[in-house]
């Protein structure tokens, strides 16, 4: 008769978790026995059914190293993600997390860098002669408002540069890419055995506003800290059901451009119009016209995506202002179709002007804020990473066929420009089953969308994540 060991279930804040060391070889009736036992306590605990179901569902599959870690290691990682959801932190003011960071890479024996860019982090792992293999987390967070109605919401304000407060919230994810990172640290460094060469993590600051890769890289890191690394890897979370990725080669996610244009015009009271040149209608005017360059001067089959993302003018109800603000996102795949969108935008302010008498001194002002090709997934890394996982994690399912995405990730300015690094950037699947499967009967695409308030990531996906990130590194660098 086969031996029998127990379950060893541990309840953490209401979510229960086994070890997956704890299997052993289990009788199959014995163990749906237990099964059934442990559910049954836990019935009522509804919200919590398909984290329980999916942990005794992957667990007693754990057959290597990397999966039992990972998940032997969830109650101390999501421990660390619902901290870190609690605590956000916008581009730049990183700090409590970055020290976060510090403090869990030092803890492991990692060679720890602070202060890059302001608050990056860089831990550095080596072990013998290898590939130099840089993993990427962000870690900041955005400013939005959470409504997900989680016992760890994010109830924060911050202050902005102009003095005014807005509530913020992890409503893209970062706080589970750094839990991913943590996670996935402690894995490779229990294996160092069955891998070799270099790991570099990089806990980046303000990806949100595109800048914080491309201020990593400026500061001297390849001289003073790293090598420069022959693969770039990093994972983003993603609306899809947990055990999803999305892994595609070639073009992935597009390019962006953020911009202000600034009306100007006379202002005065709202009772004499005629005696003002209005700004507010100008930008309003300019918003509708802005769109017909995407449906009249962008081909059909070229996607292109522009959004204005604010409107900034007046204070009082019967003041016309004498200034308008409009902050715009451009998305493309090439210089053309940036070109094209940009020379719209241009054509469209003058326009407006002329047909206000606006004098030339008086014309719109487009202040370019930050620029970011798209995400091109190289090839070879990519196949190889999908095949690997495909092959390790058969509950995972690869998706390598949707088209690229109309997000933008400043992730490759990393290691732009050296001509050796190649890359690849997948997204993880976060959403909850049931929840995804409700929504798409319903008719959506998901049941919510990075940026938005409902934004939330199942806790499931912190160890999902942690094995996928690892068994991808396990490949590049295996001996």
């Amino acid at each position: 008769m086969l031996p029998v060991r127990p379950l060893n279930p541990i309840t953490q804040n209401g979510i229960l978790f086994t070890s997956a060391a704890s299997f052993g070889f289990i009788r199959p009736l014995g163990y749906f026995h237990k099964v059934i036992n442990i559910a049954q306590t836990m019935i009522k605990r509804v919200a919590l059914l398909p984290i329980i179901l999916l942990t005794f569902l992957i667990l007693p599959a754990q057959t290597n190293q990397v999966k039992q870690l990972a998940y032997a290691d969830s109650l101390r990682l999501v421990s660390i993600f619902k901290d870190i959801h609690q605590n956000p932190e916008p581009a730049f003011m990183e700090v409590r997390t970055a020290n976060i960071v510090a403090t869990e890479l030092k803890a492991l024996g990692l060679n720890v860098f602070t202060g890059i860019a302001k608050t990056g982090v860089i831990g550095i792992l080596k072990n013998g002669d290898g590939p130099v293999v840089m993993f990427r987390a962000d870690m900041d967070c955005n400013s939005v408002k959470e409504a997900t109605g989680l016992s760890y919401a994010s109830t924060k304000k911050v202050k902005k540069a102009d003095g005014t407060e807005a509530p913020v919230m992890h409503a893209c994810g970062h706080d589970a890419h750094v839990t991913w990172m943590l996670g996935i640290a402690k894995v490779m460094v229990a294996l160092k055995k069955s891998w070799k060469g270099t790991l570099v993590f990089v806990s980046q600051p303000a990806e949100e506003i595109g800048a914080g890769a491309k201020a990593m890289a400026a500061d001297s890191i390849y001289k003073t800290i790293v090598p420069i690394p022959d693969y770039l890897f990093g994972m983003h979370t993603w609306p899809t059901p947990v055990g999803t990725i999305v892994n595609r080669v070639n073009e992935n996610m597009s390019g962006v451009d953020f911009l202000d244009v600034e009306f100007f015009g006379t202002g005065g009271h709202g009772a004499l119009p005629e005696s003002t040149k209005d700004p507010v209608l100008m930008v309003c005017n300019a918003v509708l016209q802005y769109q017909t360059i995407i449906s009249r001067q962008i081909s059909a089959t070229d996607m292109a995506v522009l959004t204005v993302g604010s409107i900034q003018t007046g204070i009082d109800n019967n003041v016309i202002p004498s200034q308008a603000t409009a902050k715009l996102s451009l998305r493309w795949f090439n210089q053309k179709t940036r070109r094209t969108i940009l020379d719209g935008i241009a054509r469209i302010n003058e326009g407006i002007a002329f047909a206000n008498g606006l004098s030339k001194d008086k014309y719109p002002i487009i202040t370019m804020k930050t620029t970011i090709d798209p995400v091109i997934n190289d090839a070879s890394i990519t196949g190889k990473i999908n095949k690997e996982v495909a092959n390790e994690l058969p509950q995972v399912e690869v998706i390598t066929n949707l088209p690229p995405v109309m997000m933008a990730e400043d992730f490759p300015y990393l290691v732009k420009g050296n001509n050796k690094t190649v890359y690849d950037f997948l997204l993880v699947g976060v959403a909850n089953k049931v929840e995804y499967d409700l929504a798409i009967g319903e008719g959506k695409t998901a049941p919510y969308t990075n940026h938005s308030g409902a934004f939330k990531v199942d806790l499931s996906a912190i160890p999902m994540g942690v094995v996928i990130g690892a068994t991808a590194l396990m490949e590049l660098l295996k001996r």
